[in-house]
Order: structure tokens, then sequence, then C-alpha cells
């Protein structure tokens, strides 16, 4: 078995619409294709004794267990890879259950699709149930120790790819809203797109202060700034040297204190309720080996609870009581012992996944012990509690108790007014007095620390008490009511005519004065400038756009080829435009069929949101089929019309834009408005070239549902023209001397014919055309290009791109050759393989009054030949 090719899937694809991440594997099984599992002595046995958890996969009618029926019926060795990369995968933590199994049209040869929720992970467990399945059809055991070692690596894979259990809680919550989402650099995660944008970094939003995260970092100036508030804040001060440790005992009232880094964070370095000259040392010095700073504070020690109050946006919307961790005795068992049993607590565990954290026996632990009297093997009377460490922090196996409709209301005033202090939108403010219930200046309490980024954890898994959703205020301030989160996608798809169409649409936005950004094949731009050129029709360049802060529409062109490899860069659009469906690049990626094609384009349709628009070719069967899966509206246009499909959806109300006697209409149910005369619009090359008409109806039809106004699309219109500026290699008539050359970027039938249909109505001189095409078509293809040409054109020369796509030099001109001889025409031809040199062979063969239709590869290499004026070819 050998896997061919990987692929993985981050958004809407061929596969699903919903299920956005998956891997497809080409898997050749070679001699096993056509061995089923009960071909194999033994198969189902080793299967599920290595992974009994298949045992609960769907399968056969989506019925609970089905898949193990499937194998023991006899099912594929392609279908049992699909299961055992689901089943990897679930057992190392993670909730993946969508998968496909489908043979291609290359013998021997399936594709495997399976859902992932880490990409390497999925890829990983790919390769691990290939060699898995592999092994159990040899009749072997798989080792024992490398499926460990797999699960090993996949779960390892998923603690390093996790988020933070604070990011987490914003990014469900505004899953649960359908706000889009994104990791991007250094653990930003963005929200939105485009104008409307905003970011986090932990519980850090792009309204954070920097003066206020510097701030808080600082503990000295923020006691300082508190105090200055009124605010209760302990006595202390700030010490260098060890020298100076006694006297700052002294100042601030003398035994106990507390010491910690001037600069630390999360706990580290602080060490509470200090009695002796000797705890003060060794507390220094661990305090100083945490300060960054050099420096260490010195505070009185105020008894009490620790109290985490959490305010966000001006308001407090949880308070958490933080206890340290501790063990409480029973009279039976030694602390360690009591330790181990708390650590059995499946609550438990490493990191911040888990709703508490293991508690870690270390030399802290042991000294903290002996300031209480106790060591590892005390045995504690029943009742009787002994702590484990200095702080309350979770993450060194503290817990949480959630009392927030315990907090007094002037508390929580202080606590908002320590935050505004600081500066912060979102702080987590640490107090510590005996009644939570009872005001600050009661109970001795203080504000001991204003922090940054505070961690939601025990707001929202407490140890004890009510979880609060700490997600959704976040949210709310990010994008309070009437703020949106997307800006508008308009998606174009289709065989031919998408870049024109994606240059037009977006030149119609950009009458509205909003910054645009769109992509095409011969570049990404933002407004009116050039941000990357190439072919930029895949989600890659889309995310750019999407991602980009001044961008306020996004106009996209989306290919068959980044949706196959990569899937949609976004989960739903505006607008959807599908133009057409015809024979290219069939045999890639294995789409063989006209029917397979219209499936990847569909995706663009079915992407539509609700209350979006489906823009649809309505004399393109394949096209108009698609409207059955759109959950938004539909709008169809149409060269013609009294089309049926037309006249049907007009009478139910819908939106239509058609072309009747040289005029371009607009039709609303029974509502019918003029747009331009054909003729008017300069791309239409005067209303001579119909599929530019159809390209022209589906670009207004996408730009009124979005709310263009009608004089503003005229004026688009009238301002966009075929030009080698405005759409380059796209029906570019130049004029050239006394003869004319144009340069179209037609390359399969279809866009073929299309031009075709332009060059039969050209009635002076010759008509030439420099015909080729792209390597990795198949061969009917390549010969209908010559037989297209054969009908059209006075004198053919046929010449080969420069990348050959896997074809032997000549190989392709035969090929277009024979066509142009089954065409049964009567017009001269000649083989010039070098696409140059055949260019300047065919300006130099033109008459007055001839047409040169250069079908180019290179378009830019091609325009500027003959704006050169068409140099002779060379003797």
């Amino acid at each position: 078995m050998d896997i061919l090719r990987i692929l993985t899937l981050n958004g809407p694809n061929y596969w699903s619409i919903e299920r956005t991440q998956l891997i497809v594997l080409r898997l050749d099984l070679g001699r096993w294709a056509e061995v089923r599992t009960t071909d194999i002595p033994g198969f189902y046995e080793r299967l599920t004794r290595l992974l009994p958890g298949l045992a609960e996969h769907y399968c056969v009618a989506h019925r609970w267990g089905g898949f193990l029926q499937e194998v023991q019926h006899g099912t594929s060795l392609a279908h049992v890879v699909e299961h055992t990369a689901l089943e990897l995968q679930y057992i190392a933590g993670m909730n993946v259950s969508f998968s496909r199994t489908r043979w291609t049209s290359t013998p021997g040869v399936a594709q495997v699709v399976f859902e992932y929720e880490q990409p390497e992970a999925g890829r990983v467990a790919g390769r691990a149930a290939v060699r898995i399945v592999h092994t159990l059809a040899q009749e072997q055991d798989y080792p024992l120790e490398e499926l460990i070692e797999d699960v090993g690596e996949l779960r390892q894979i998923r603690a390093e790819a996790a988020l933070g259990p604070s990011t987490e809680a914003i990014v469900r919550e505004c899953e649960a809203r359908g706000i889009p989402w994104q990791e991007r650099a250094r653990g930003i995660i963005q929200f939105g797109y485009g104008c409307y944008q905003r970011r986090i970094q932990a519980t850090q939003t792009d309204c954070t202060s920097i003066l206020g995260v510097e701030l808080a970092g600082d503990k000295e100036g923020t006691k300082q700034m508190l105090q200055e508030a009124g605010i209760p804040v302990p006595k202390g001060t700030v010490i260098r040297r060890e020298r100076e440790l006694a006297d700052a005992i002294h100042e601030v009232g003398g035994y106990p204190v507390v010491l910690k880094p001037l600069d630390g964070n999360h706990g580290r370095g602080i060490t509470l309720d200090i009695r002796t000259f000797e705890e003060a040392l060794a507390a220094y010095d661990l305090a100083m080996a945490e300060s960054r700073a050099g420096r260490v504070i010195v505070e009185r020690f105020h008894q009490g609870h620790d109290h985490r109050i959490l305010v966000i946006n001006g308001q407090v919307v949880a308070v958490a009581q933080r206890v340290p961790a501790h063990v409480v005795g029973d009279g039976v068992h030694t602390i360690r012992e009591l330790v181990a049993q708390v650590n059995r607590d499946p609550r438990r565990g490493e990191g911040h996944d888990n709703v508490l954290t293991r508690i870690n026996w270390d030399e802290t632990t042991e000294q903290i012990l002996a300031q209480q009297g106790y060591h590892a093997q005390t045995v504690l009377a029943p009742g009787e509690i002994a702590y484990l460490k200095r702080t309350a922090n979770l993450s060194t196996g503290g817990t949480a108790v959630d009392r927030t409709d315990d907090i007094h209301p002037e508390n929580a005033w202080l606590a908002v007014r320590a935050a505004a202090a600081v500066g912060l939108d979102i702080a987590g403010i640490d107090v510590v007095t005996t009644d939570i219930t009872r005001p600050l200046r009661q109970t001795d309490g203080v504000v001991v620390e204003v922090n940054a980024a505070p961690g939601f954890r025990m707001h929202y898994r407490p140890s004890e008490g009510l979880a609060r959703n700490v997600a959704a205020p976040v949210v709310d301030a990010l994008f309070p009511p009437g703020r949106p989160c997307r800006i508008p996608i308009i998606a174009i798809t289709g065989t031919n005519g998408k870049t024109t169409t994606t240059r037009l649409t977006a030149h119609l936005f950009k009458q509205t004065g909003k910054v645009v950004g769109f992509t095409t094949t011969d570049g990404t731009y933002v407004g009116d400038y050039l941000v990357e050129p190439g072919d930029n029709t895949g989600p890659q360049s889309a995310r750019l756009i999407l991602n980009d802060p001044l961008v306020e529409i996004a106009v996209l062109e989306c290919a068959r080829g980044g949706i196959l490899r990569s899937g949609l860069a976004f989960r739903e659009c505006d607008v959807g435009v599908v133009l057409n469906v015809a024979a290219d690049h069939l045999g890639s990626y294995d789409i063989d069929t006209l029917d397979d094609m219209a499936k990847v384009k569909s995706v663009v349709a079915e992407v539509v949101r609700p209350g979006g628009v489906a823009v649809l070719n309505a004399e393109d069967e394949r096209v108009a089929a698609m409207a059955e899966r759109v959950k938004g509206r539909v709008a169809y246009f149409s060269l013609q019309a009294d089309h049926p499909r037309i006249q049907a959806h007009r009478r139910r109300g819908g939106l239509a834009a058609v072309y009747d006697q040289g005029e371009l209409w607009l039709y609303q149910g029974e509502w019918t408005l003029r747009i331009l005369r054909a003729a008017d619009v300069p791309l239409t090359l005067g209303g001579r070239v119909p599929f530019m008409i159809a390209n022209v109806l589906a670009a207004v039809l996408a730009a009124y549902a979005q709310g263009v106004t009608l004089a503003q699309i005229r004026q688009g219109l009238r301002t966009f023209s075929a030009s080698t500026s405005q759409t380059p290699g796209r029906m570019n008539l130049m004029p050239v001397g006394s003869f004319h050359a144009l340069v179209d970027y037609a390359h399969n039938p279809h866009g073929y014919a299309a031009v075709a249909d332009f060059v039969r109505s050209w009635q002076e001189g010759l008509r030439i055309g420099v015909i080729g095409g792209p390597g990795d078509r198949r061969d009917e293809d390549l010969m209908q290009l010559g037989e297209i040409a054969g009908r059209v054109f006075d004198w053919v020369i046929i010449k080969e791109d420069d990348d050959l796509r896997g074809r032997a030099p000549g190989e392709v001109a035969e090929l277009i050759r024979r066509g142009l001889m089954q065409a049964g025409t009567t017009c001269r031809w000649e083989i010039i393989l070098d696409e140059t040199t055949a260019i300047r062979t065919a300006l130099g063969k033109a008459t007055p009054g001839s047409l040169v239709v250069v079908f180019p590869e290179k378009v830019k290499r091609a325009i500027e030949l003959i704006q050169q004026n068409g140099l002779p070819a060379p003797s």
C-alpha cells in the first residue's frame, strides 16, 4: 500500500460543506485492491483486539456498530484505513467522526477521506492507519508498543497545538455566535474579517492598553496608582539588596510579611505569611531569582482568603475564592499518601486542559510542611488541613470556589475602580479579605495585585460552585450590538470568465467608495494596488484579503484547484457566482466527468449564507441545478430573456439579469429595470462578444444584490474595458498598424469556442490564430482545440507552452494538429513550438484589416510583443 498524495483541507470542500477539516489520502492498494477483509484469515480478530473502540463506529446507513459488521461481511482495506485513522485520533482525545472512501478511475487507487482536529495529527494518523492495516493484512499482529507510540505522538501533537483554556473559552463563545476565527502569528487569534476584525492574545484584546499591561507588571507602580485612588493596599517597600531586608520588614510594621518579585506573575517567586528572618532570607532568594528587574517587594501580610475578581469592560463578571493546594487528614493516611489520593481525582491532570491541576511534590512543598510542623509521613487527624503550596494559583494545584453572588457591592465597585486606575479592559483583581461579603474597610482587606491577561479557568470551570460564562462579556465587548464581524464576501467560480467577472465586480463595488480587495489569476489587489502578482485564486490569497484590516469588501476568484487541494478560505459568503461548467482540467485530482466538476464548482453556491444570493447561469443545466442546494436566494442570468427558467423564476418574484435586443435588463419579479445598451459597455466590444455580455450580467447581479445602486453600476460598466490594464489576457483587442491583434487566455475548448464566436464576425483581411494548450489536459481536449481553430481561422500557427507539464516536446502540438485535420478545414497551418517566435511570425503574416488572435501561455509577454508592433519573424 502506497500513499500517493495527502491533501489537508481546511474549509468547505468537494467532500463536505459542513465538515471543513479533512485529510484526503490518495491510496494505491496495489495487490490488496481486490482483497476483502473476509479473504484474510484472522483479520477481524486482530483488528478488534488492537482497536476495540471500532465497535462503536457508525456505518451502513449510520447504524451504530455498523463498521465492524461491514468488516465481518467483507469490505475493502481502504475502508478499514478510513476508520482506523479516525479511531487513532479518537484514542488520542480528538473528537472526529466524519469519513468517506471512494474508488477512483485509476485501477487499485482509492481516495480515503477522514476528519481531523489538528492537521499534523490527521496526517500522522493517516500514515499510521496505512501501516496498521498493511500489517494486519499480512496476517501479522501490529505491535502494541508501536500503537502506543503512534497514539502518544498524536497526543503530543494535540497538546502542543491546543489553545490555552482562556483563549479556548473565548473561541468557543465566538463559534457559538457564528463569528469566524483563525490563529495568526505568536498566538494571536483573529475574529472576523477585513475592517471588522478583532484580535486577542490570551485574555488581552486589541483594546488592551500597553500602558496598562506595563503598569500591571510593575507591582510597586500599580500599588502607588491604587493608593492614590484611595483603594486599600498593603503597606510595603521595594529593596534591591539582602542587607536592606531587615529594615524593610521593620518599615512595613514587622511580621508577618510577604515577599515577591517586583515584576513577577502567575504566583512565581511569592512567599506568604513569613514570620522569621530565616524564612525571610529564603523568600528573598526565591523572589530575586524570579525578578528580571532585580528588585523585591516586602509587604505587610494581611490575614484572610485569596479572592480573584474578574473585571471586563468596566463590570465585575465573576469572583472566585482561591484555596492553596492542600490535603485534609483522615487519621489513617500520611500526607504523601493523601496527596496521591487527591491526584487520582479525574478532574486533575497536567497543564490547563483539566478542571484542576495535579499537585507536584517538590522541595517547596516540604519547606511549607516543615513551617506547619509536618513532614511527608505525618498522619493528620481527621479534618486537619495541611497546606502544600505558598500561593493559591490553580496551576500549582489550588482550587477555586465561585463567590460571584456573594461579593459586597462596595468591593465590586473597588475592583472596577482598580482596573480603571491601572487602565485595563480585562483585569484580574486579587483581594485578600476574611469575608468577601463585607466591605474591605471593615475586614482590614486589601487589593494585593492587579493582573493583566487574567486566567479564566477558575471562573468557567470552578472546583466548587456555579460555572460562569466569562467569555461572553469579552465577546460582547469585541462585537457590541450592531457591530458586524464580517465584510461582504463575493465568491466567483466557473470554468471560463472568472477573472474578468471578478475584476468587473470589484470595479462595480469600487463605485461605492469602499476599499475592495480582490483575487484573480493575475494577482491579488487591495484598492487600486497590486499586493502580490501571480495566479492567486486559492485560499491563501483569499485569506490575505480577508485578513487585511483595510478591506471593506472582498471579491474572490475561486478556482477548482484551490477548492480540491485546500477547500475554501471562508465558511460562508454573501454572494456566490457560478458562471459555467465546461471540460477543463478533467482527469486532474480524480475529477473525471463534467458532473464531478459541477460538484466542485457548486461548493461556492452551497456556502452562500441564508439571506445571501447565489448567482447562477440559467442556460447551463449543471449550474442551474445547483439552486436546489442553495441556502440563500437564487438569482439567474441569461442571454435569452425568454428562457423558460428565467420566466418561471420571474413569476416567483425572483431576481434575474438578461440580455434582450441589444439591452441589458434587471428583472425583480414583475419589475423591469434597464441597465445599459450592451454596445455602451466597453467590455463587450460593442456588444459583439456574447460571453462577455454574460460575464457583465453576472457581475451586475452580484453588485446589485449587495446594494450597489443602478447609477453606480452604470458608471462602473461604462468605465471598465477589456484593456491590457483592466483585464490583461481577456479579449484584449489592440490596433497594430493596419491590422488588429486579440489576446485571450482561453486554454480549453469552451474558452476557444467563446472567442471563436467573435472571430467569425471579423470580415476583413486574414484571420490568423496562434494556438496551443496546457500539457496536463486530456488528449481529446487538446485535439478539440485544433478542431475549433480549424473552423474559424484562415491560418493557424501551433505553438507549445514553455512548461510542457509532463509532455514530450512536440506532443501537444501534434495532438492539436490532429484535431485541426479532423475539422476538414482548408486553412493553412504550420507548427512553431516557441511561443515568442510563433507570435512574431503571425504578426509578420498579417495583411491590412487582418485579425491576429493569440492564445498565450504568458499574457504579459504576448502583449509586450504585440505592442512592439509585430517584429517580423527571422528568416
